[in-house]
């Protein structure tokens, strides 16, 4: 135990479960899967930024996107590789937040971004004469620098709040990474209501965006419903099915983690779990974006 947080110089992470051969196994698993989103997001940003016929608001995203799978798997992946070959669990305080603080930075940018990519979908089927007027080169770069902006402070308030409190359960993490409910577990029993606000502001901002990602689906499958030709409909769920599926990915794991009830909570089901919304998004987004889109099958 210890009394606050100024006399922990480090965390300890949970490792994964079992023989040192499970350890092993474990690290090929995730080495094979950060190796595929490392190719598989790398390749989506050099064809994006080296083919000019994909300078278009949809793809300008799509490169942002990957640019944060990028990052967030970087963020958790090979910190947890490392300790699994070394046999450790060891993290460094500063290297719980900064694991902390890129890993909100990074997950808030991409469910704004997937906010925004919405609203692209939406004015490209909806308002097609307009698309040009409506998302010009200045609006999509204001649009994607107000995302990373906005995740930015997110981030450092989020962060600088968690670590502001007094820990005194110890320094054992019930993660493989550093994140912030595990963290708050560790602070003294009513010290975490000072952390209550900011979740509340969260749980608007999530709420907020998730309103405007149905609407605007709604109004996209109106449109979509009353077209006249078979060919418009299959080009509209052909644009829209690849940024929903990612979208409904997203949404669901990380929901399932952060509310799922305490009697259904064990640290293995926990660890399943944030490998779900924290590692396999970034492998899986480039394939479901590739393989239902022409144009950057045709680029590739």
């Amino acid at each position: 135990q210890m009394s606050n947080s100024s006399s922990i110089s480090h965390f300890l992470l949970l490792p994964f479960p079992g023989t040192w051969q499970l350890q092993l196994l474990q690290f090929c698993l995730f080495l094979a899967i950060y190796l595929a989103a490392l190719l598989g997001n790398s390749l989506i940003i050099t064809t994006i930024v080296w083919d000019h016929h994909l300078h278009t608001p949809m793809y300008f995203f799509l490169m942002n996107l990957s640019l944060l799978d990028l990052g967030c798997i970087s963020t958790t992946v090979p910190k947890s590789m490392i300790n699994s070959l070394k046999d450790t669990r060891d993290i460094s305080y500063v290297g719980c937040v900064l694991q902390l603080f890129f890993f909100t930075f990074l997950i808030s940018a991409e469910y704004f971004l997937l906010t925004i990519m919405s609203y692209d979908r939406y004015v490209a089927i909806c308002k097609p004469l307009h698309y040009e007027t409506l998302l010009g080169g200045r609006a999509c770069a204001h649009m994607a620098a107000a995302a990373w902006v906005c995740a930015l402070l997110y981030a450092l308030l989020h962060t600088a709040n968690t670590f502001s409190l007094p820990l005194c359960q110890g320094n054992a993490v019930h993660q493989f990474f550093c994140e912030i409910p595990q963290i708050l577990k560790l602070s003294c029993s009513t010290a975490y209501l000072r952390e209550l606000w900011l979740i509340v502001l969260s749980v608007g901002l999530v709420f907020v965006c998730f309103v405007f990602i149905v609407v605007s689906y709604v109004q996209i499958f109106r449109t979509v419903l009353r077209m006249p030709s078979e060919q418009g409909l299959h080009k509209a769920f052909a644009t829209c099915l690849p940024h929903l599926a990612v979208l409904s990915l997203f949404i669901s794991t990380a929901s399932f983690a952060y509310l799922k009830p305490p009697s259904i909570s064990s640290p293995s089901l926990n660890m399943m779990v944030s490998v779900l919304y924290s590692v396999l998004p970034p492998a899986v987004n480039p394939l479901i974006y590739s393989l239902r889109n022409q144009e950057l099958k045709a680029a590739l």
